[in-house]
């Protein structure tokens, strides 16, 4: 299967043997981290950090404690 490098548009194979997919090279990856840390990129919908009064522990760990891996269960 093929990509577009979302940096230069390049065409690149998505495969284990590609490095740094979905980029073409290191350059591009460089590129794009830099664009994220100077905040020219930047997610559109602003994070939302709920309140202690609408987090409910109780329904939290009833989730965990559904998960497969027991790491959450110790």
């Amino acid at each position: 299967m093929k990509v577009k490098c979302p940096t230069c548009q390049t065409d690149v194979v998505w495969s284990q043997e590609s490095e740094y997919r979905p980029f073409c090279s290191k350059k591009c990856q460089l590129i794009d981290l830099g664009e994220w840390a100077s905040e020219e990129k930047v997610i559109s919908t602003p994070a939302q950090t709920p309140s202690p009064e609408e987090i409910d522990i109780e329904e939290i760990e009833a989730m965990l404690a559904q998960q497969q891996d027991d790491f959450f269960k110790h």
